[in-house]
């Protein structure tokens, strides 16, 4: 296991997307594990899917972070700000940066989802690509304004990759080690350009940066447009659920407590200089055990029934479509873990029912 060399108590700490799927989450877990934290939050609240679960996001940071020394609260030296803004604004993240003086980078800002990317290219091209660029260069410049007695730059940037640069690759499972050169999807070569950059800025910069690579994040207060948020949405609205390659695809379903605690354990070693001379390290964040879509679906619809989401007589099997694949999706996604269990002693180990009997009971009562 490696060594922590960065400790959190006491740290500034910027999120992006802090009001996104795992970036609230990450806040939330901060808030609530280490003392006199400052967290500042950025994210632009688009309309990509409904703003009022990232406002609701938002609200419970907050209450979190002002909650003072009640049972599971923030330290009361501990804060939260906020600023509504995008990343692919240069002048509003070089502000941040030159006020709020990061100690630690989590960029978590992206535009996400394969298939909206073949609709939507300049949204990935603005996020992804600009603002991460803007991220990178306002860590560089954190060393201009560092002084040898309190502010000493950016120390680890941690950065959301994603599973989906593995592309069509057929090696399974899929392994750090392997090359991911066969993007399928303009999110894909995104996400794989963000690793290239870090790279490429720690080469030249000095900067630690470790990218994360997510395997389909799921759990409470997720995104409506993952498959399990959309298809509970469908089926409570009577219509039929569209399940692509006809059922054979394989998906590791990782639950987004574990997501959110390998970025706490990543955030904490940043990585020293390697035989190339640079500070860089990618991880797979995955469950390592992939399910069939079907057998997902099965799963889903038990949890929904059992938490009141959906009536016990629900006819199933009349709300399913079975449909080839769509363009951009890869049949199985399977995370080799070896690195992050090694370094880290940790891997993500929630099974797939108690993950979605988390979500039905939660979309039970925010919706029903």
């Amino acid at each position: 296991m490696l060594d922590k060399n960065i400790d959190l108590n006491g740290k500034k700490i910027l999120v992006t997307g802090a009001a996104g799927f795992i970036g609230s989450n990450l806040c939330k877990e901060l808030l609530r594990s280490y003392d006199d934290i400052h967290i500042y939050g950025i994210d632009n609240m688009n309309d990509y899917y409904d703003p009022k679960i990232k406002n609701d996001r938002l609200r419970e940071i907050y209450e979190l972070a002002c909650a003072g020394d009640s049972e599971n609260a923030a330290s009361d030296e501990s804060r939260f700000d906020f600023v509504r803004g995008n990343i692919a604004d240069k002048e509003l993240v070089t502000s941040v940066f030159d006020e709020f003086k990061p100690d630690v980078v989590v960029n978590l800002a992206a535009q996400a989802g394969v298939r909206y990317s073949i609709e939507n290219p300049d949204a990935y091209i603005e996020s992804n690509i600009i603002g991460f660029y803007n991220i990178l260069e306002a860590c560089r410049h954190s060393y201009d304004s560092a002084d040898s007695s309190e502010y000493k730059g950016v120390q680890h940037l941690v950065y959301a990759s994603s599973s989906s640069v593995y592309g069509s690759n057929k090696k399974i499972p899929y392994s750090v080690e392997d090359k991911v050169d066969n993007p399928v999807s303009l999110y894909a070569a995104t996400k794989k350009s963000n690793e290239l950059l870090a790279h490429s800025y720690s080469k030249l910069y000095g900067i630690p940066s470790t990218g994360l690579r997510f395997f389909t994040v799921y759990g409470p207060a997720g995104r409506p447009d993952m498959a399990y948020f959309g298809f509970t949405n469908k089926l409570v609205n009577g219509d039929k659920i569209k399940i692509f390659n006809f059922g054979n695809c394989k998906r590791d379903f990782t639950f987004v407590d574990d997501i959110v605690k390998g970025v706490v354990n990543v955030m904490q070693v940043a990585p020293s200089e390697n035989e190339n001379g640079v500070k860089y390290k990618v991880y797979n964040i995955g469950n390592n055990d992939p399910v069939n879509l079907l057998d997902f679906v099965d799963i889903l619809q038990q949890e929904l029934i059992s938490a009141g989401v959906l009536p016990g007589d629900y006819d199933f099997e009349a709300h399913k479509e079975l449909v080839p694949m769509q363009p951009g999706d890869v049949e199985i996604t399977y995370a080799d873990v070896t690195a992050l269990q090694e370094d880290f002693g940790f891997k993500p180990s929630t099974p797939l029912r108690e993950g979605l009997k988390s979500f039905a009971k939660w979309y039970k009562e925010y919706y029903c």
